[in-house]
């Protein structure tokens, strides 16, 4: 028996990147704890929280207007599929957590989709989950944004404008515009 036979195939851990903004980053270094540009392995029952407190939390922020635990990560299996997702929590008694357009209040959860970006006070922080099959572990991945990340993604955070809105340009062929003026002038 060849020994490629008896070796165990290696599974690939599920991947969330991480890039993180703050606006202050240079100048408060809040984000100095944090590993970056390499994969932190995780056990998956752990509950991974973000937060001012590092006797509590996984990942620690220097900033004093980021609560003591301000949300935390669960990783989990889709129903009926062989998938992996993870779910955010809000932890935070004073701040709002909004994940692309949906605010959550504390201890609301929501599941993080493909590609979102997580906002609370000045932190913006771009979540990519990259899909693995090991269900014992995965990773986290912190990258440092150098600007707003708000800016740099294809995500959309504004309202439709109502196509019933008059103060916006609308469009109009000449003659519509010639009766228009006509009728501005009289």
């Amino acid at each position: 028996m060849a020994a490629f036979e008896n070796a165990e195939t290696e599974e690939t851990l599920t991947c969330l990147h991480m890039t993180l903004y703050h606006p202050d980053q240079e100048e408060k270094q809040v984000f100095r704890d944090l590993s970056f540009s390499q994969c932190q392995q995780v056990r998956a029952d752990d509950v991974i929280k973000f937060g001012r407190d590092s006797n509590v939390c996984h990942f620690s922020l220097k900033d004093g207007r980021v609560s003591r635990i301000q949300f935390a990560l669960q990783f989990f299996r889709l129903c009926n599929s062989s998938e992996f997702g993870f779910e955010i929590k809000n932890l935070s008694k004073r701040v709002n957590l909004t994940v692309n357009d949906i605010e959550l209040s504390y201890l609301n959860k929501v599941d993080l989709p493909e590609i979102g970006i997580v906002c609370f006070g000045d932190y913006k922080i771009l979540m990519e989950k990259k899909g693995g099959q090991s269900e014992d572990y995965f990773e986290i991945r912190f990258e440092l944004a150098n600007a707003s990340l708000l800016l740099d993604t294809d995500l959309s955070f504004h309202q439709p404008i109502p196509e019933s809105d008059t103060s916006s340009p609308t469009e109009m062929d000449e003659n519509e515009w010639e009766k228009a003026q006509k009728g501005q002038a009289g």
